[in-house]
């Protein structure tokens, strides 16, 4: 596809999800159009018609990311990006998040994007719901204190932070009146806006497992439900093994309601599911982290 028609594509795939159905033309635009990328007709091309409207249903897999509810996500239509390797087509998915417009015209949504950290080639992925202010003001998400939980996390698993793959459901902090440093869960138009985003990481990863951290990341993933309800086993995101856990600032407040152990070995036996299904080596040491004498 050449890049006229692929930038042609993206606009017309974010006109889409903003619900719009029509593009004006100009005269003789829509023979141009039909022409990109072939090579000239033999025959004469006819005279310009008058200016009209291009009118044309959205594609099923933008109405099912506009219309449908988040555990219904995961049908969304992949985003086509340009590039020879991964990390070429990551860098393209960046560039096109950075003005994303069916995100950037929601007042509801902050504007600085934050996108994804990590290794192209990682075996597994944590996906979280949205930044807070400390990801917002670095650019990485998972940089606050629940980032902190995370990188400790991944670290007792044996693994390198910089080894796996981090990313949100949502790409831009949710906005709060007099907001400061106040978080708050994004809400399902703001996650169905975002999510073509993470799905197609996801496609491009290819990760092993992924770990949806907290119920809004499971149900932006296409996995309703509590975390209660959900973890302990796999569950399925585009073909891929998915465990749902506790999200980090959870084991946070538990920690500051002296239940923090309990918690912590709830989202531990999590992990050493996910260790036990990429082969990873666990310790007898590793495997008592957390338990209560």
């Amino acid at each position: 596809m050449s890049t006229a028609s692929q930038l042609l594509k993206q606009h017309l795939q974010q006109r889409q999800m903003l619900g719009k159905t029509h593009v004006s033309l100009r005269p003789g635009t829509m023979e141009k159009l039909t022409g990109v990328g072939r090579p000239p007709a033999a025959r004469a091309v006819p005279e310009p018609e008058p200016s009209r409207s291009f009118a044309a249903a959205p594609a099923p897999a933008a109405r099912a990311l506009r219309d449908s509810p988040p555990s219904e996500t995961k049908k969304a239509e992949l985003l086509e990006v340009a590039g020879a390797t991964v990390e070429e087509k990551l860098a393209a998915l960046r560039t096109m998040a950075e003005t994303w417009e069916p995100a950037l015209s929601m007042s509801s949504l902050r504007k600085t994007m934050v996108f994804a950290v990590g290794s192209p080639l990682a075996s597994l992925m944590f996906v979280g719901e949205a930044p807070g202010a400390e990801e917002e003001k670095l650019g990485e998400p998972f940089v606050g204190p629940a980032g902190q939980k995370l990188t400790a996390i991944i670290k007792a698993m044996g693994l390198d932070r910089r080894k796996v793959y981090i990313s949100n459901i949502c790409k831009f902090r949710p906005a709060m009146d007099n907001q400061g440093s106040g978080n708050r869960k994004p809400t399902a138009e703001e996650m169905r806006a975002c999510v073509p985003f993470v799905l197609t990481e996801i496609d491009l990863v290819k990760p092993l497992v992924i770990v949806a951290l907290g119920a809004t990341a499971a149900e932006g993933l296409g996995i309703p439900g509590t975390v209660g309800g959900l973890r302990g086993r796999f569950h399925a995101t585009s073909g891929i093994p998915t465990m749902v856990t506790y999200h980090p600032s959870y084991l946070l407040r538990e920690e500051q309601t002296g239940d923090g152990i309990r918690a912590k070995r709830a989202v531990w036996e999590d992990m050493l599911k996910v260790m036990e299904k990429l082969g990873l080596p666990i310790s007898e040491k590793q495997r008592r982290y957390f338990q209560t004498k």
